[in-house]
């Protein structure tokens, strides 16, 4: 296995799961009347890339985002580098310096330049000299391939380089783990594997990975485990050949069926 990238520590108990850094026991959560995630199960080693498939409304975002606590749940627990996930406060705000998250819709700040968007977080979280947090900007935007945008604003970049950004600001934070919601969902098409081949290298690298995404060739190719999600549960998880090649269950088989014929 590959070593840990950035920030991950090896300081967390973590109950017995070997190397375990993100581990979900027993979670539940309702919207109403519907039920997204039933007693889910789930453990992510450090160095690990995990991606998550699934159906529309199988839960794949709802469980990433309870992750970092952006969905709160009702019942079971949520553990990051052994310490259970903070209701509120300045834990929580710890917690998700420590957890990236990479959304579809990039989420950057629009009055702020690029370079701006990646050094915020770290003056302010991380409390990082403005020259430190510039310089570690800068290396982050030229390593996701960005670097020559740093000074423009994020409505004159493209929607792939837009993600890379954000996948710099994210990394910027010297997470334990990055989260991935659909990151490639709101591309055009040639944009996509720019995004794709910064994530595959970040997966090169030993950056522990949750990757909820339609993208199965990202999924065959940088996984070193694939989650399948239908109806709120985890229905099987498997080393992508073996998922891939010979899924254990009707439901995972007709999943591929469908989108591999596309």
């Amino acid at each position: 296995m590959p070593v840990p990238y950035g920030g991950g520590g090896d300081d967390g108990v973590d109950g017995g799961n070997g190397d375990a850094l993100v581990v979900l026991r027993g979670v539940d959560k309702h919207f109403g009347t519907l039920h997204v995630l039933r007693s889910i199960d789930l453990t992510v080693r450090r160095g690990e890339v995990v991606v998550v498939i699934g159906p529309s409304g199988s839960g794949k975002s709802t469980l990433c985002r309870a992750v970092n606590r952006l969905e709160t749940v009702d019942a079971g627990e949520i553990v990051v580098d052994g310490r259970p996930l903070p209701a509120e406060g300045r834990a929580l705000a710890a917690l998700r310096a420590d957890v990236g998250m990479v959304f579809q819709s990039f989420n950057l700040f629009a009055h702020r330049t690029v370079l701006d968007n990646v050094t915020l977080g770290q003056i302010k979280v991380r409390r990082k000299s403005r020259a430190e947090a510039e310089r570690r900007a800068r290396e982050l935007l030229d390593r996701v391939g960005v670097a020559e945008q740093a000074d423009k604003y994020p409505a004159q970049l493209s929607g792939g380089q837009q993600q890379r950004v954000a996948i710099a600001r994210a990394l910027a934070m010297d997470p334990k783990v990055m989260l991935f919601d659909e990151p490639t969902s709101a591309l055009d098409p040639e944009m996509i594997n720019e995004v794709l081949e910064v994530m595959r290298q970040l997966a090169r690298d030993g950056m522990t990975m949750v990757v909820v995404t339609h993208e199965m060739g990202f999924a065959r190719s940088a996984a070193n485990r694939v989650v399948f999600m239908a109806d709120g549960r985890i229905v099987e998880e498997a080393a992508p050949d073996e998922f891939f090649g010979n899924p254990r269950s009707e439901r995972a088989r007709d999943f591929l069926s469908k989108i591999l014929k596309h």
